[in-house]
């Protein structure tokens, strides 16, 4: 995994703790009122959500990765005329036998 990636794994995180945060302070503002407190902790929390903002803008983009094409294997057998130069893995040469 590239550091750009796992960078923005980390914006992203940080942007659904930044929202659940908001979720948050809006259910304390249900049940305590909206006075001073309150204004400025959610004043806080969209300062955050500015500032994370910025800072996923000012770093690196993931470059796009090379979409990699299927390739079908027949199931027929090869040609064995592909392998007459090449011993067989594992078992020695044609020609020798195994100790």
């Amino acid at each position: 995994m590239s550091q750009v990636t796992s960078l923005h794994e980390e914006l992203t995180a940080a942007q659904r703790c930044l929202d659940d945060l908001a979720r948050s302070i809006s259910r304390l503002e249900e049940r305590i009122g909206s006075g001073l407190e309150i204004r400025r902790v959610r004043s806080d929390a969209e300062h955050l959500k500015e500032s994370l903002a910025l800072l996923r803008d000012a770093t690196p983009k993931a470059a796009p990765q090379p979409r990699q094409e299927m390739v079908t294997i027949p199931d027929q057998p090869y040609d064995s005329g592909l392998w007459t130069d090449v011993d067989d893995e594992g078992l020695g040469a044609r020609d020798r036998r195994a100790p």
